[in-house]
């Protein structure tokens, strides 16, 4: 009895933080879409537009570089920790401690290393890039502490400044790229300040509580995560470069980004779960049937997985030609089911990351990640000029599915998870079959993959349809019921 209340407490807290986190996942991507239009207009030149990017690739290279990512041990020691007031006020302080003089010290640096642009914009780079990493460490702790509310809203906070910024400091006052970076400040610093406040993490920092052997246990968790964030980054990246310095040059890499654009919408689908995932992972990690828990989410989300693949390869092709206008892009389609196929096997490495994090095997994620950025980028190199493009996708192909191999085995040293082999096998086969179709263009092929991609949702994801089915006509009947009676 006590192990099936469990269950549902586990799937309970599951679906609710799901909902809630995915606002500060989706909101956030769509803010994106929105100022994209005004950051390529007539307000900024292509070359600020170029190093707006640059700007933004550095601010995620940075975060991880200068913090240690001892954010993330915020999180995870935080989670085990919740009923412990001095404990948590503990791991606050020692967190601000190394991360405040720390960011401080190589933001000086980063000053002098930007000396090509104007005094006043690098001013504004390195406070956004404060801002960002403040933001960040905020984000965790209060994770870590359970206020999910409060992270979604931190994140919508940004989402939205970032819109109200940008329009007003790019399209309002023209202040081109320096409008572009002062927004990004803004929306950073703002969705810090909620955070820092609304949560009073204020009164978490006590200087009295600083401990070196705190410190060291954070430190010690989180380094090996450095590697592991960086070598994330050479995967996203390093395509890029491999294209751009290749025979492809600019054009190559014009459509390379055109090809991943939809892939992008599974990932969306990914980070809506995977957050909440990575909570109860920690959270019910001392359960005793915690390996059949685990066993019984990894099914879960691959047939979640699976079937959003199964859809959205079904009307990918409809999606490519809504979304790129530009008929000249359209060579690059046939990059689209690979890149969906890596994208796949990401989001499954990352189910089983979360795993390793319950487990504080930190050095495992990091080794891990580093072995796949090395085959990704020497697939690309030694493929770049015998197949072209199709080197850059099928590298992230090759090196995210090792990735998830190797973690499928190597996972089990920490806990005895058992898989449906026949199942996962079966899975993929009709994947395999659905990427083939989606590469046909013919309408007969087309309009079969449409049928497989939607009955493989529906087959796939029965449970999760049928209860969601429910709490939708459960909603109707309340709805109803409550103006019948304003009717009486």
């Amino acid at each position: 009895m006590q192990q099936e209340n469990n269950k549902v407490s586990r799937e309970g807290a599951l679906v609710k933080n799901t909902f809630i986190l995915s606002l500060g996942t989706v909101l956030p991507k769509l803010a994106t879409f929105v100022t994209l239009p005004i950051l390529t207009g007539e307000y900024m030149q292509k070359a600020e537009f170029g190093l707006y990017d640059v700007i933004m690739v550095l601010a995620s290279l940075i975060l991880p570089a200068t913090t240690l990512q001892i954010q993330t041990a915020a999180f995870r020691f935080l989670c085990d920790r919740r009923e412990e007031s001095y404990e948590q006020k503990k791991i606050i302080t020692n967190i601000y401690a190394f991360a405040v003089p720390v960011s401080l010290i190589s933001l000086v640096v980063v000053f002098f290393f930007l000396w090509e642009f104007s005094y006043t914009l690098r001013l504004w780079i390195c406070a956004y890039f404060l801002a960002d990493i403040l933001a960040n460490v905020a984000r965790q702790i209060t994770r870590g502490l359970a206020n999910n509310l409060d992270y979604s809203i931190s994140a919508i906070i940004s989402a939205i400044g970032k819109m109200v910024f940008t329009i007003i400091g790019v399209y309002f006052l023209h202040m081109g790229l320096d409008g572009a970076v002062i927004a990004l400040f803004m929306a950073s610093a703002s969705s810090f300040c909620y955070l820092f406040f609304k949560t009073r993490i204020y009164r978490s920092i006590d200087l009295t509580l600083l401990s070196r052997e705190t410190l060291k246990m954070l430190l010690h968790y989180s380094w090996p995560m450095v590697p592991n964030g960086m070598s994330m980054w050479v995967m996203k990246v390093s395509d890029r470069f491999v294209i751009q310095f290749s025979m492809l040059g600019s054009v190559g890499n014009g459509l390379y980004a055109a090809a991943t654009k939809i892939p992008q919408l599974l990932q969306l689908a990914h980070m809506t779960f995977a957050l909440a995932w990575q909570e109860n992972a920690i959270i019910y990690n001392k359960d005793k049937d915690i390996a059949k828990y685990y066993s019984e989410m990894f099914k879960t989300m691959y047939n979640l997985m699976s079937g959003f693949l199964g859809g959205l390869l079904a009307i990918a092709p409809f999606l490519f030609e809504l979304l790129i206008k530009n008929k000249d892009y359209y060579e690059a389609f046939p990059q689209v089911p690979i890149l969906f196929l890596g994208m796949f096997f990401y989001s499954m490495s990352a189910y089983l990351g979360g795993i390793y994090v319950a487990y504080n095997a930190t050095m495992s994620i990091g080794i891990t990640t580093i072995v796949a950025a090395v085959i990704n980028l020497t697939t690309d190199i030694l493929l770049i000029n015998q197949i072209g493009l199709y080197a850059a996708s099928i590298s992230t192909l090759v090196s995210y599915m090792i990735l998830f191999l190797f973690r499928l085995f190597d996972i089990r040293r920490y806990v005895k998870m058992k898989y449906d082999y026949v199942q996962i096998i079966l899975v993929f086969m009709i994947i395999l079959i659905e990427c083939w179709l989606c590469l046909q263009q013919n309408i007969l092929a087309l309009g079969f993959n449409f049928v497989i991609g939607i009955s493989a949702f529906f087959v796939l994801n029965f449970p999760l349809v049928k209860v969601i089915f429910k709490k939708c006509k459960a909603m109707i009947r309340k709805l109803f019921k409550r103006k019948k009676a304003a009717g009486k």
